[in-house]
């Protein structure tokens, strides 16, 4: 097993590369197997002033998946403790689902499928008084595979990387779709549509497209 640590605004010292070690091995202990890589990357504030809070990320690559847990706290050591702690339960959680998995799509998902997704957004309402701009520069870039999977699929995976959104490839239609947890419950799907406004598939997708409540950075 890969164990990288990285930092920003922060010297990893000895002691801390130690801390981490100790932490995050005892915490994918029992899920090694299944593991090929683990990224740390802590952070602290870069006006501590402002925002004393000090970050703990924690991205683990296993059988194709990925599996993330973040935790901040006003001491670095608090938060490494609280982001083992957290991803030891979302990688058993994921083990569960994992051995437990069942190729029956349910009622509930063929009704996010089937049904249209309705309160489709205004462009002028999702802007506001905000001018659009772009960041000065790119801050961060990551890189993941995405292989087809179902909106079921993309479902559990949202479960175990601790967003409220989860970027994948349709199997059905080879495409990439965004899904998200909607604000009043249940979840939505993004799909891109031609000019024509129709999918892949051909079908209108004038009601697919929804509000995302929140597209935070992956």
């Amino acid at each position: 097993m890969k164990l990288v640590i990285q930092g920003k605004n922060i010297e990893i010292t000895d002691s801390i590369r130690e801390y981490v070690t100790q932490k995050i091995e005892k915490a994918v202990t029992h899920f090694q197997q299944m593991i090929t890589e683990v990224d740390v990357h802590l952070s602290i504030a870069h006006n501590p002033r402002i925002n004393s809070k000090q970050t703990a990320e924690v991205t683990i690559y296993a059988n194709g998946s990925v599996v993330r847990a973040e935790e901040a706290s006003e001491s670095l050591y608090a938060s490494i403790d609280l982001v083992a702690d957290k991803i030891a339960r979302q990688l058993r959680k994921y083990k569960e689902k994992r051995n437990a998995k069942q190729h029956i799509v349910p009622k509930g998902i063929e009704a996010l499928i089937d049904q249209p997704i309705v309160d489709q957004p205004n462009v002028d309402d999702l802007l506001k008084d905000r001018t659009p701009e772009l960041p000065p520069q790119v801050i961060r870039t990551k890189y993941f595979a995405m292989p087809p999977m179902s909106v079921q699929e993309a479902m559990e995976h949202l479960e175990m990387v601790d967003h409220d959104f989860y970027v994948f490839r349709n199997e059905e239609t080879d495409e990439i779709n965004v899904l998200y947890e909607r604000n009043h419950g249940g979840f939505g799907v993004i799909q891109p549509r031609n000019g024509n406004g129709h999918t892949h598939n051909g079908k209108n997708n004038s009601d697919k497209v929804a509000h995302p409540q929140s597209l935070s950075s992956v």
